[in-house]
């Protein structure tokens, strides 16, 4: 199927065809998004105006809109300009006025002619005991009544766009709709109760009271469905042409495995095991992998991803793991190391900071194939970075790597397995809308060894007994973790920030006990402070967020963050993951500046109830909403005009569901509901998922 089927033209004509849109109110639609017809389909009321014809408007509390029928008694024009132009009327039961300001005399004697009866609505008010309706928006003859909606809907508008002018218009797209084959699966319409695509579109335009403007109502869910629908469809259908790309079966003898697997001091998690069977199915077949890997803070993802590893080179090829930072690749190489000196295997890492002969050297061993598991940055994306059988590609924290480097890290093996790793839990929904074209292994228990850590919130005012708490812990032989607030932004001012705490710390506790790490010190600097910390010759580490992911200090048990209210709920979870590694009892100090917002109370009241980061990700996303989750401007997340990424989770399940299904029914979406499915891709302008359906 070439282009856009004929039958939709009339939805994807331009704007100014509707009925009232000139050029230039089309240039106002922008502003809204709305650049065709079906755009305009799509951009739904958000409230209502009850307009039903009443006797009176005597009774009527506050401003509220009424209309009603009115004679019309007398006119008065201003005296004096800027002064109001009043008509006085009666209705059945009482006298008010009309008020007008910059009016015309001559209109508004046509209008509302002396003598004459009239329907009038607008916003009725009363000042000291005199009732007013300022700007009817409408004045009719009694014989045209019927053209004023019992029932206004009133949509969102945008500077140069009317609601009568967008009602219209929208009636105008609504006798546009064409007669379409019905996509949806017939079993789901019946049992949810939905109406047909054209009658759910016609019922959301014509509410007939406030429930019609329900996200529940059955007209609205219908037309969310089918955002979710035609999304998670090119989703599938991304999915399933990785499925036939060719890719190469890796299968993992097991000799490597059962030498770290009887090495380790406790057994693997349930879910651990099961991680580990998903990827090594999915290695073993002769298709592509494409799997996430999500698993909470200290759930083990360091040995499942190091077992898929194994597999590749017990396939007798290679693997890399990729970090988005010079300091988590370091930090994957300290964690490996052990494994791969258990397993025998070489291991090496590659950033920007090899240079000349070194890197030379590296790059021959790996082109050889001498090296069998690679840790790098995305150093290894460079164009002379060339594997010997390159069979697995491990990505960490994905979303600072974006689905572009996922696509070029691909080319290095064409047939490489790609597994991404996240140490954020993911909200389902939002997993589903931005990962749904891969399969997922969950990680959601936690090793044995781990002890929970104490999570306490403590006002600012009481620094100086933290401060000394600090000091007694130190004494022990404790390490702790200070961690100062994000100051708008502002690297420089952070800065400041922390070096002010550090002085401050180190007054009290004295020389060589803190040190300091923030974004501004030159990487050699801060892999200095860092090793210190690590090698426990300092105490207390200040720092700003930049210890937030992978650092792996055993000995720390105090995390003290800093007006940890002004930080989100996934970046306070994965803080406090840094503590709680060891068998030391241990703390997390929210430090906070009454008097908080609401919503920043609500944030470390999480915190202080669960650990777990998956019941933790759901409130982050019920209070932020999506876009701020993951950051939109870079997250690939869909935007949606009717579906509710927060509140439909069930609906973009159920729309992953059948659509997976369509498609291992019908993968050429050839058969009757097939080639309905079509027209709602480009209906959902999803041309692109188009070129993706399989070719007999």
């Amino acid at each position: 199927m070439s282009g856009r089927p004929e039958i939709l033209f009339p939805l994807f004509a331009e704007l100014k065809s509707l009925e009232g849109v000139g050029p230039k109110t089309a240039l106002n639609y922008q502003q809204m998004h709305v650049e065709t017809p079906r755009d305009l389909l799509f951009t739904l009321p958000h409230s209502g105006i009850d307009r039903r014809v009443r006797d009176t408007v005597d009774g009527v509390i506050g401003q509220q809109v009424v209309t009603v029928e009115v004679q019309i008694d007398g006119h008065q024009p201003p005296r004096q300009k800027g002064r109001p132009y009043r008509v006085f009327v009666s209705d059945a039961q009482i006298s008010f006025q009309l008020v007008f300001f910059h009016a015309r005399e001559d209109y508004v004697r046509r209008m509302l002619p002396e003598g004459g009866r009239r329907i009038v609505s607008g916003k009725v008010e009363s000042f000291d005991n005199l009732i007013q309706m300022v700007h009817p928006n409408y004045m009719l003859p009694v014989s045209e009544a019927g053209d004023i909606p019992q029932f206004e809907p009133v949509y969102p508008l945008t500077a140069g766009v009317t609601q009568k002018g967008i009602y219209k218009a929208a009636q105008s797209a609504l006798s546009r709709v064409p007669q379409v084959d019905e996509w949806v699966d017939g079993a789901l319409l019946a049992r949810e109760g939905w109406p047909a695509w054209e009658a759910a579109l016609v019922h959301v335009h014509a509410p007939q009271n406030n429930g019609d403007l329900s996200p529940e109502h059955p007209a609205r869910l219908r037309l969310a469905y089918d955002e979710l629908m035609a999304h998670q469809l090119t989703l599938a259908l991304a999915r399933a042409k990785d499925r036939r790309a060719v890719g190469r079966a890796s299968v993992g003898t097991g000799r490597l495995q059962k030498r770290v697997m009887d090495q380790l001091p406790f057994a693997p998690t349930g879910a651990q095991v099961r991680s580990i069977a998903e990827i090594s199915d999915d290695m073993a077949q002769p298709t592509k992998m494409n799997r996430l890997l999500q698993g909470d803070v200290g759930a083990g993802k360091t040995l499942v991803a190091f077992i898929g590893l194994l597999v590749a080179v017990e396939a007798g090829g290679q693997g890399v793991m990729m970090a988005p930072t010079e300091i988590l690749a370091r930090q994957h190489l300290e964690g490996l190391q052990p494994l791969a000196e258990q397993a025998g295997v070489v291991l090496e890492i590659l950033t920007g900071r090899d240079k000349g002969r070194e890197r030379a050297a590296k790059l021959a061993a790996l082109a050889a194939g001498d090296i069998q598991i690679l840790v790098g940055t995305h150093a290894v994306f460079q164009k002379d970075v060339e594997f010997g059988d390159l069979r697995l590609a491990i990505i960490d924290e994905q979303h600072r790597f974006g689905v572009r480097q996922r696509l070029e890290l691909g080319a290095k093996g064409p047939v490489t397995d790609v597994l991404v790793m996240t140490a954020t839990p993911i909200p389902r929904s939002l997993e589903l809308a931005q990962y749904g074209d891969m399969d997922v292994s969950v990680l959601d228990e936690k090793p044995p060894g781990r002890t929970p850590v104490q999570t306490a919130l403590v006002a600012t005012s009481r620094m100086d007994q933290v401060i000394a708490r600090l000091q007694a812990a130190v004494a022990e032989g404790r390490q702790a973790y200070w961690v100062c607030p994000l100051v708008e932004e502002s690297e420089v001012v952070d800065m400041t920030a922390a070096e002010e705490r550090f002085k401050r710390l180190r007054a009290v506790m004295g020389e060589g006990v803190v040190g300091l790490v923030h974004g501004q010190m030159p990487p050699a600097d801060k892999d200095a402070a860092m090793a210190k910390f690590v090698a426990g010759e300092t105490s207390v580490l200040v720092a700003t967020t930049v210890i937030e992911v992978g650092v792996n200090v055993p000995n720390a048990s105090i995390m003290v963050i800093e007006r940890a209210e002004s930080f989100g709920l996934a970046q306070l979870h994965q803080l406090r993951g840094r503590v709680g590694r060891g068998s030391a009892a241990s703390t997390c100090l929210l430090l906070y500046q009454a008097p908080m917002s609401e919503t920043g109370k609500r944030r470390l009241e999480i915190m202080r109830e669960t650990e777990d980061g998956f019941r933790i990700s759901e409130e982050d996303l019920a209070i932020r909403g999506a876009g701020d989750v993951i950051g939109t401007a870079q997250s690939g997340l869909p935007q949606f005009r009717v579906a509710d990424l927060e509140r439909q989770l069930g609906l973009m399940a159920m729309a992953q569901s059948d659509a997976r299904k369509l498609l291992h029914d019908d993968p050429t979406l050839t058969s009757p509901r097939g080639q309905a499915a079509r027209v709602l891709l480009w209906l959902m302008e999803q041309d692109k998922s188009i070129r993706l359906i399989s070719v007999g």
